[in-house]
């Protein structure tokens, strides 16, 4: 194929085990996929692979590309291996131990050996300068310039490259984190400096001081693989602009990205929601389950009333997945999504109860499942849906990279049976499969449940290279009757990178009593904050769309609830009764009561400013009936449905050759290149006028 002299826009996504790619032409709304396998130790090199893959394959390149949109699990990464660079800590004396007394909370009150990671800088990097701001902003004792200097002569002979700067009550009044800043970049130009009062100017010490200490860990590692990536891109005639998917949503320049990198910590997942919600618009679905499966992990998300749930107390690398507290505090914002540690790559194995177990241990992208001929040996759940018959081993990728179904079957064998005796291979197989679904069920029923939803009154949307494999069965279990697979699925995470905003979030402690609330106060400072927004933006006269937020709690609480602002008022009585109204109806919806007796105070101010970019004009190109006779199937397989429904004879249909109307009853396989969709014996598919595969489920 090829595409003339046209503008393209890439949208690229770099996951554990593949690193996927989509090419959108605005004005005619075609679109071009590309999937290859990550390149762990060389990220930038898996990019430039599937670059070549399009340009081979779909005569895009890059010369012809405007904008490059980029999401990745670098940052992340990074944190949970402790691959970033040597960072130190400057703090006000007496504070330098906040990163390991933390909030001096338990998470698990009854174990008596309890543990905490450790701090991403060690005691003998975290220094203290004499200065001193007051609760409400005064200054009483500026930084000393030679003890700074001092500092960082202490600092450059120990090697350190990165510097987290969190002074107390920064949030409040940042002049000493300032000051502090520009003796660092005076003395020594070449560090990386990251200050607490510009990157989270909010309340709570050790949240705070754990987020700069991470912006400023992953920092040098961040900015070098961007500078490498567009020199790389340069090299390739790239002309355009590079932008960064970030977890909260919207995406942001290069620059702003490599000066607060923790903000892209989950940016692929945050792609693939925001292309979930883009296509559920597009077919007027607002309420959705998001269900993203690739090679390492699975993620759930709710859409509800057109819009995801944001949150700023993120942890990385929990000690306990499911036990809040016990990971590093990242207060930036990022979807309020549910990571479950089952992907194509996990790795099934019989504990020492003898029971069968599937993850959290994935094979990822080396050496990666057996069934990829990688040198991979264990079994997995690819390798169960291989031996099922759910994959066809000479179609994956497109027929680009062929599986082994020997190889998966021996995996089996040999990793399960010879310990699980008496049961074959198939048998063992769908009990992987199943298991899988069944891990992901009942972490998907406890997130549902915590936020009063019902999973029945929701529509899934599947995507991810394993998602639409697995997604008939999840929602089979979770009681859920309308399935969406859209066009393109193996790869949206890539696609909602190029159909976002540009965005960005400022936050802003602001303490008051809500029956005190100062509004004129209130109005100037977002005025102020979508001031900053929009320089972070480069908007210029361009109009905006600003959503702004407050966070509120019952005084006494620790933790606060996130209430929308859509109108400003500006009588304070007609101000405080809003945002008590709201706050009330959401903490009930969250709590299941409210405290009528007790004060609301706001804690923090919050804004959302979004540029729009000339994405939002794409519109996905409809499908032509063509006045032909329907799809024929491109063959059949036989597949194992488990004890109820024992092995069937499928009928297997190519995507890119059905039409729009065609309908097909019981089980069968729809496959696109880049995944495949599986159809339980008692579902049923229907192909609508976008290319959307929309599946009953029984």
């Amino acid at each position: 194929m090829t595409t003339g002299n046209r503008i393209f826009r890439i949208g690229t996504d770099i996951g554990g085990t593949f690193t996927d790619f989509v090419a959108i032409d605005p004005d005619s709304g075609e679109m071009w996929l590309e999937k290859t396998l990550t390149t762990p130790e060389a990220p930038s090199q898996g990019i430039m692979n599937g670059l070549a893959g399009l340009r081979d394959g779909a005569g895009v390149t890059l010369q012809d590309c405007d904008v490059l949109v980029h999401g990745t699990t670098l940052i992340i990464n990074a944190l949970i291996e402790r691959k970033g660079e040597k960072t130190a800590l400057i703090t006000t004396s007496g504070f330098r131990d906040v990163l390991e007394m933390r909030n001096g909370m338990r998470y698990d009150v009854y174990d008596l050996q309890i543990g905490y990671p450790e701090p991403l800088i060690p005691r003998a990097l975290r220094l203290e300068v004499s200065e001193r701001t007051l609760a409400d902003g005064r200054i009483v004792q500026a930084p000393s310039e030679g003890q700074v200097r001092e500092l960082t002569e202490a600092l450059r002979a120990q090697g350190v490259t990165s510097v987290a700067v969190c002074l107390l009550n920064a949030h409040v009044n940042g002049e000493n984190e300032r000051a502090v800043e520009r003796i660092l970049k005076a003395c020594a130009p070449d560090l990386y400096v990251s200050v607490s009062s510009e990157l989270l100017p909010q309340i709570k010490e050790y949240e705070r001081t754990s987020t700069t200490a991470a912006n400023a860990y992953v920092k040098p590692t961040v900015s070098a693989y961007l500078d490498r990536l567009m020199a790389g891109l340069g090299d390739r005639a790239f002309r355009g602009d590079l932008f960064v998917m970030q977890s909260g949503g919207g995406v942001v320049a290069k620059d702003s990205a490599k000066q607060h990198p923790i903000r892209m910590l989950e940016s692929g997942p945050a792609g693939g929601v925001a292309a979930a919600r883009w296509w559920g618009e597009r077919v007027g679905e607002r309420n959705l389950l998001c269900f993203d499966m690739g090679g390492t992990t699975a993620k759930l998300c709710t859409v509800i009333d057109g819009k995801a749930m944001v949150t700023d107390e993120y942890e990385a690398a929990r000690l306990h997945h499911f036990k809040r507290g016990s990971g590093l505090a990242v207060n930036v914002p990022v979807l309020d999504l549910l990571e479950i540690g089952t992907g194509g790559g996990s790795i099934a194995h019989v504990d020492k109860l003898g029971l069968l177990t599937v993850g959290p241990r994935s094979a990822g992208a080396v050496p990666g499942p057996a069934c990829y001929g990688r040198g991979g040996t264990r079994p997995t759940v690819t390798d169960a849906d291989l031996a099922l018959g759910y994959l066809d081993p000479a179609h994956f990728l497109g027929g680009t990279m062929a599986l082994d179904r020997g190889l998966a079957r021996a995996a089996i064998e040999d990793g399960i049976a010879s310990q699980l005796r008496g049961i074959g291979i198939e048998a063992l197989a769908y009990r992987v499969h199943n298991l899988a679904n069944e891990d992901m069920a009942a972490a998907a029923r406890l997130h549902l449940a915590e936020r009063g939803e019902d999973a029945a009154a929701l529509t899934m949307i599947a995507y991810g290279g394993a998602g639409p494999v697995h997604a008939y069965g999840l929602a089979h279990k979770l009681g859920i009757r309308r399935l969406l697979v859209p066009p393109g699925a193996g790869v949206m995470s890539a696609l909602g990178m190029l159909v976002e905003d540009l965005a960005t979030e400022q936050v802003r402690s602001f303490r008051h009593g809500l029956d005190a609330v100062d509004a004129s106060a209130m109005r100037e400072q977002y005025e102020s904050m979508v001031g900053e927004a929009s320089q972070l933006l480069q908007a210029g006269d361009e109009a905006l769309r600003v959503e702004r937020g407050v966070d509120l709690r019952y005084r006494g609480q620790g933790y606060s609830v996130r209430v929308p602002v859509p109108e400003l008022q500006r009588d304070p009585a007609l101000l405080q009764a809003g945002l008590r109204a709201s706050f009330e109806e959401i903490y009930r919806s969250r709590y299941g009561r409210i405290y009528e007796d007790v004060p609301i105070d706001l804690v923090n101010l919050r804004v959302t400013v979004a540029r729009q970019r000339n994405a939002e004009a794409f519109v996905p190109r409809r499908l032509s009936a063509r006045q032909a006779a329907p799809a024929e199937p491109k063959g059949r397989r036989p597949a194992h449905f488990g004890p109820r429904w024992g092995t069937r004879d499928c009928q297997v249909f190519d995507r890119a050759a059905l039409v729009p109307g065609f309908r097909h009853d019981g089980p069968a396989f729809v496959e696109d290149r880049e995944t495949t969709i599986v159809i339980g014996p008692d579902g049923a598919f229907e192909l609508d006028a976008l290319g959307i595969l929309v599946v009953s489920v029984a």
